[in-house]
């Protein structure tokens, strides 16, 4: 068996991505391009992702980052032997551009397409850094628009959600907080910088569902966010001036807090050794840094891909079809549709 060329085509949000992978017969990745045209610019005046705005930046993207990502990868556009898509979830009108697009590439080309999910792709991705995964392994997916403790025995075979956010993900609290700060969106970069300055001790915020009748897997982070807009409101009729970097390094905390405590004690339930946190949220240098604390205290190894690798990406999608090419996966339908809510167990659509 001779290496074979896996492109990915990601398109679920604000980035548009394609991505090629080279799958060596012994099951071996490696990342020859990465090309993303990000559309967030266009969306920071709204304060979030507007979706008509979206789908267009998309349609004008996706050509221009075809190009970039062969031309770096140093191969042809007929030297591809598959093509993996994002199916799902995302929005609608994003993920129609996308898979549109794979559709028209592989049957132009005569190549097998592989419809994907969006999350799965996001713990591929660490496989291009770190290796492949061991049979069993937790990851703590952390995003825009989600936050996950999932159950991965096997990337290609069977990933299991333990438990999920039941309002805001850890991403829209972030983003909800820097507008609040009159920071810039999207929140999470300049929350993590301004609270390097600050003391993540000073303000005691609240951690979300971690009493004892709890869902022990779940995770809320509304009640944070509101709780962070009433200490600024009282602050502000006090005439008191705000210590932003304390009020940021603050909320933080408490997120990272929550986050790897949940991780760490599902790892503990579960027996399992090795913690993947995925997603773009998974570049907060406080997060992965109490990570790291934590997961050396209760012998846990912990993956953590690099920045690039935890945003949305062309990489992790051919990953992971790079993955359902190795286990003999049937390939999905040429007329396969989008499906915006698809749940992460559904690693690939037909």
């Amino acid at each position: 068996m001779t290496d074979r060329l896996i492109l990915g085509i990601e398109s679920s949000c604000d980035e548009t991505g394609v991505g090629i992978v080279r799958l060596g017969p012994d099951g071996s990745l490696e990342l020859l391009s990465d090309e993303v045209a990000s559309s967030v610019e266009q969306h920071a005046r709204f304060g979030g992702v507007v979706p008509e705005v979206a789908s267009r930046a998309h349609l004008e993207a996706m050509v221009p980052t075809m190009r970039r990502s062969l031309e770096i990868a140093g191969v042809e556009l007929s030297d591809i032997d598959s093509i993996a898509v994002t199916a799902g979830p995302g929005l609608a009108g994003a993920l129609l551009v996308g898979v549109s697009a794979a559709k028209a590439y592989a049957a132009a080309l005569g190549k097998p397409l592989y419809g994907v999910n969006h999350l799965a792709g996001h713990v591929a991705a660490d496989t291009l850094e770190h290796g492949p995964l061991p049979e069993r392994c937790l990851a703590l997916l952390v995003s825009g628009g989600h936050s996950q403790l999932l159950l991965v025995e096997g990337l290609a075979h069977k990933i299991t959600e333990l438990g999920s956010t039941v309002d805001d993900a850890a991403g829209e609290a972030y983003d909800k907080v820097a507008r609040l700060l009159d920071l810039p969106y999207p929140g999470g970069p300049p929350i993590d910088k301004l609270a390097r300055t600050g003391n993540g001790c000073a303000i005691a915020f609240p951690r979300g569902l971690t009493g004892p009748r709890d869902a022990k897997y779940d995770f809320s982070f509304s009640g944070l966010k509101t709780s962070v807009a009433r200490w600024v409101e009282k602050a502000e009729r006090a005439g008191e001036e705000i210590p932003l970097a304390d009020v940021a390094a603050s909320f933080q905390e408490a997120v990272a807090d929550v986050l790897t405590m949940k991780a760490i004690r599902a790892c503990e339930d579960l027996r399992i050794d090795t913690l993947v946190i995925a997603g773009g949220v998974a570049a907060n240098s406080r997060i992965s840094g109490l990570a790291a604390e934590r997961c050396a205290e209760a012998g846990i190894t912990l993956r953590v891909p690099r920045p690039k690798l935890c945003g949305d990406n062309g990489a992790m999608i051919a990953a992971i079809g790079a993955h359902l090419v190795a286990a003999g996966a049937k390939p999905s339908p040429i007329d396969l549709s989008t499906t915006p809510g698809l749940p992460v167990s559904t690693i690939q659509v037909f």
